[in-house]
């Protein structure tokens, strides 16, 4: 493949993982303040849509491992959601802790300085109402912070709607494994980077992707050693769990 020009990558090298990583209760503004305290200065997290169409943050399609609540996340209004302890699951130190709004979010992250990578993660059914009204609320928020907001997700269609709704926001492909087609896809939708888990890498595969032009973040990488080997490799950025190995300027 003959190398296409590529533009340096203008956000951290190191991306805590739903906030906090393994550090506090995912996908929370508690998680925000701990990625924070550890010096992170961009944060990975998951938004989905209520039953009332409210944007707000959880990686699962339901509410059991992280909150005391029973059952499906798109069944429930934002209110029956925002009732929910989702952080004493964690350490009941979180207690009280909720599943924020996207607008609670960017919020939090303009006062601490964190840059976002938001993850469209829609419940089944839903990826193009989820991509579109995700997409639009966080141009809304981020309307003028630099860099901008990376949305990525495995969902084609939750970035195909993403890309019509917000088209000036940088857009990232999600994929766990690498299909034959990875280029196809990621220039059918605009992508300006692919965001792949670290274990079905090779270095020949890091090099091809970044000769197209792309921009390489791999998820989740909690070994110290690992990450410096995929930075040998080339890729672009890291998100971790550990976010207490693997610091703000680790890979610098």
């Amino acid at each position: 493949m003959k190398p296409t020009h590529r533009p340096a990558w203008p956000y951290p090298r190191v991306i805590a993982h739903r906030g906090g990583g393994a550090l506090a209760p995912e996908n929370t503004l508690a998680a925000l303040d701990k990625g924070a305290q550890f010096g992170m200065t961009m944060v990975e997290f998951d938004a989905k849509l209520s039953h009332d169409g409210r944007p707000f943050l959880l990686h699962d399609d339901r509410v059991e491992r992280t909150s005391n609540g029973h059952g499906a996340a798109a069944a429930m209004t934002y209110a029956e959601l925002a009732a929910l302890d989702a952080g004493t699951w964690f350490d009941p130190v979180f207690a009280g802790e909720t599943m924020p709004t996207l607008e609670a979010v960017a919020h939090r992250c303009r006062v601490l300085g964190l840059a976002a990578n938001v993850e469209l993660k829609p419940c089944p059914g839903t990826d193009s109402a989820t991509g579109l009204r995700v997409a639009r609320e966080t141009a809304h928020l981020w309307a003028e912070v630099q860099p901008p907001p990376l949305l990525s997700s495995f969902s084609v269609e939750a970035l195909e709607a993403a890309r019509i709704a917000a088209p000036d926001l940088p857009r990232g492909l999600l994929l766990d494994d690498i299909p034959e087609n990875w280029l196809e896809q990621a220039r059918r939708l605009e992508c300006v980077s692919l965001h792949a888990n670290h274990r079905k890498l090779s270095p020949a595969l890091v090099t091809e992707i970044l000769a197209a032009g792309l921009w390489l973040m791999v998820y989740t990488v909690n070994q110290p050693e690992r990450a410096l080997e995929l930075k040998q490799w080339g890729v672009d950025a890291i998100c971790t769990d550990r976010i207490d190995l693997i610091g703000p300027h680790f890979l610098d």
